[in-house]
């Protein structure tokens, strides 16, 4: 009996409810699978209807057309013969399931349900019966291809002539006691083969942190479970972010996988990305093809090696059995193992990206996806010359080079979309300038007395360096004209403060001013094509440039330029922002960046003095820096107001043992007290206006997108006399006074 397996996994840019484009897609990503020899075609999860179709899971028509894209794949003829591993969701007994499809020649073998779900916010029920499984009545469509009513429904297995196949779903992997290890003990060779998909969004060096574990991933590692035994062969596939096959080597430090990575725009705010381990063969981390398919030779034999040991066996012959669905379909054969040119893969160090070119390219790509599927004409940028939408100038042009590297690579995907985008001129573009000139727009939207020439001198400059078409002009007569109504109708003139106005009236002029740009943008994103003359004219998508600290400190007017169509560093904080421009200023031979790293961060909406220049992170009580902190502290260390002095009041004490390299603060308690209680006050005084945030590329695991990822109140009682204010003040108390002792 063969031992050599060829096993392919597949990233797809699937859209949510592009029911015949995806399925466009996973017809030619099983065709390439079989093209190179593949036995097993592992798919991502929900595949048919895209991963983020949200509220439109409750709808029955979702689940209708997924099972007539799944007719069309098991009517051909040209997929039969490949083992096939597709993600649709499906109902039984009136509850939802997201389920794994695994057909073979036309014919459902099993339709295994997901068992762990990342219960937030999910449409899906899980599988709750171990090993339990039930009949499936199958639609009618699908009896005819199947010749019988019903299919197994449940947690089973399938077992070959040459080894046995469990399948797993991404959060199943990652609890204490996952699925593998049951399927591992029984004689699943999930060690043979296990079928993965696993769909994970995108946050920063996440590929690099799983893999320096060197395991399937950081969780499982860091719970001690020995996955060089329970795993074996792994195949993992994910819809726009990775995929790859994993096998155990000679011993307990080796491993092997293929890793392919995708990126992409699903039709929400994610980007899709996810990974582990030691490689064998690795695609692309982020790349604009629709399909990509990557394989790998595995040696069954060195998985059935590694399982002999006696201990292992003592368990398994007292572990439970699961339902095994007999197939004759063989994954090998003795004549490829007789054939010297057949060998499995060998292991590779894997590629990483740094973080910097993690946000360039992860961005670039979602902004491809989403200019062309959103069939608009291109992007406009409010330019304000700060380093914020400096950042997102750069981000679209990374966005072009990928597209023109693309176009020389000869991608007739993104030539079409170039063609249709591109209609300044027949030919296509040579550059990410040319390119960047056709489809992207800047406007620097000033005023005479806050706007300085250094600040509209770099925006220029900018625009220049990358080839946007730069729009220059300054809004006064739109602000002055507003300001004006006031005059007349209440008879009261409002004054900033450098003026001698009131904090109120200073505040509503910035927002007059700062309002007064969004709506002209959105009126210059709606004509520039008609003015430029575009064929066929169109809109542009206005972009938003402000980063996820100003959003948590609510530093922003609600409805001003922070209002966009898409927020590419919505979840970006500014520290990476700036590393990201000092890397671009390198890598993409943008010298004139360097002024932005160097320039004081400021809103420039109140009037410059020869003594008073606006500073955001004076206005704002706190630096970027330190809203990092507090945003990682408040949602991924899960810490109220209360716990976040408690564990600050240690870690920015000035009393501290500093080690070399640390630059975190150091201050007395009471001033880690009231910074604590500044931002606590401001996050909830400022609430409201994520509710009408930008939606952003999700890049971290902070991020204040009140849609999906920060799920709070909007109205919050008085910060100031909250009971945890309280209990920093008694805490405060006790520490001040022992330090008097």
């Amino acid at each position: 009996m063969g031992h050599l397996v060829t096993v392919a996994a597949c990233a797809l840019k699937q859209w949510a409810l592009d029911y015949e484009g995806n399925t466009a897609r996973i017809i030619e990503s099983i065709t390439q699978a079989k093209q190179r020899g593949a036995k097993i075609r592992v798919g991502s999860e929900l595949e048919i209807c895209g991963y983020e179709c949200l509220d439109h899971f409750l709808e029955q028509d979702l689940y209708l057309a997924c099972w007539e894209m799944l007719r069309r794949i098991l009517q051909d003829n040209t997929l039969h013969e490949i083992l096939l591993d597709i993600g649709m969701p499906v109902q039984h007994r009136n509850v939802r399931y997201n389920c794994r499809i695994v057909c073979l020649n036309g014919k459902i073998l099993l339709i295994r349900p997901k068992m762990f779900l990342a219960s937030d916010g999910n449409y899906f029920t899980p599988w709750m019966k171990p090993r339990g499984y039930e009949e499936y009545h199958l639609p009618r469509m699908i009896q005819k291809l199947q010749g019988e009513t019903h299919c197994k429904f449940g947690d089973a297995v399938i077992s070959t002539p040459d080894t046995c196949i469990g399948v797993e779903t991404c959060e199943e992997l990652f609890t204490p006691d996952a699925p593998h290890t049951h399927m591992a003990l029984d004689g699943v060779e999930v060690g043979q083969i296990q079928a993965n998909a696993e769909d994970s969004f995108s946050a920063l060096a996440t590929l690099r942190s799983i893999f320096s574990y060197q395991s399937i991933s950081q969780a499982l590692a860091l719970i001690g479970l020995d996955f060089h035994e329970q795993l074996g062969l792994t195949l993992h596939s994910t819809e726009v972010g990775s995929s790859n096959v994993v096998d155990p080597g000679n011993d307990a430090e080796e491993w092997r996988r293929i890793s392919l990575f995708k990126s992409g725009c699903g039709g929400d705010r994610l980007y899709f990305d996810a990974s582990a381990g030691e490689v064998v063969a690795q695609g692309n981390q982020f790349s604009l093809d629709d399909v990509e398919v990557i394989v790998a030779t595995i040696d069954l034999e060195v998985v059935r090696a590694y399982r002999s040991s006696i201990s292992r066996c003592f368990q398994a012959a007292q572990s439970d059995v699961y339902e095994r669905i007999q197939t004759s379909f063989a994954l090998s054969s003795e004549a490829e193992d007789l054939d010297i040119r057949q060998r499995p893969s060998p292991s590779m160090q894997p590629r990483y990206h740094s973080p910097e070119e993690e946000i360039a390219l992860c961005a670039g790509c979602y902004l491809w996806d989403y200019l062309r599927r959103s069939k608009m004409a291109g992007f406009l940028l409010p330019s304000s010359g700060g380093i914020d939408s400096c950042a997102t100038a750069v981000l679209v042009f990374s966005m072009c080079r990928l597209v023109v590297e693309s176009i020389k690579t000869g991608n007739q995907q993104v030539i079409a979309d170039v063609q249709r985008l591109a209609k300044y001129s027949d030919k296509l573009p040579e550059s990410p300038q040319e390119l960047c000139n056709q489809i992207f727009h800047t406007i620097y939207l000033g005023m005479s007395k806050q706007s300085s020439k250094e600040t509209r001198q770099r925006s220029r400059d900018l625009s220049g360096a990358i080839g946007a078409y730069h729009v220059n002009l300054d809004i006064d007569g739109v602000y002055e004209a507003q300001r004006n109504l006031v005059v007349h109708a209440l008879g009261f003139e409002a004054h900033f403060k450098v003026e001698g106005g009131t904090s109120t009236e200073s505040l509503m002029l910035q927002n007059l001013q700062a309002r007064s740009r969004m709506v002209s943008a959105y009126e210059f994103a709606q004509v520039l094509p008609t003015a430029r003359k575009r064929p066929g004219g169109g809109s542009l998508l206005v972009l938003g440039s402000a980063n996820v600290g100003e959003a948590l400190r609510g530093y922003l007017t609600k409805y001003d330029c922070s209002s966009a169509d898409i927020n590419p560093i919505g979840s970006i904080d500014k520290s990476d922002l700036k590393r990201l421009i000092a890397w671009a200023e390198k890598d993409f031979g943008l010298p004139c960046l360097h002024d932005f790293l160097t320039a004081v961060p400021t809103a420039e909406l109140e009037p410059i003095t020869d003594s008073y220049v606006q500073s955001d992170e004076v206005d704002m009580g706190m630096t970027y820096d330190e809203l990092t902190i507090f945003g990682r502290l408040r949602k991924v260390h899960k810490l109220g107001a209360y716990g976040m002095f408690q564990r600050l009041v240690h870690e920015w004490s000035s009393e501290r043992p500093r080690a070399p390299g640390d630059h975190t603060p150091a201050l007395e308690p009471r001033q880690v007290a009231e910074k604590v209680k500044r931002f606590h006050h401001y996050y909830a005084v400022n609430r409201h206006k994520m509710t009408t945030l930008t939606p952003s590329l999700h890049s971290n695991d902070y991020s204040a997108d009140d849609n999906r990822f920060d799920m709070r109140p909007f109205l919050y009682p008085s910060a100031y006399d909250s009971h945890q204010f309280k209990a920093i003040d008694e805490e405060l108390a006790k520490i001040e006074q022992l330090r008097q002792r």
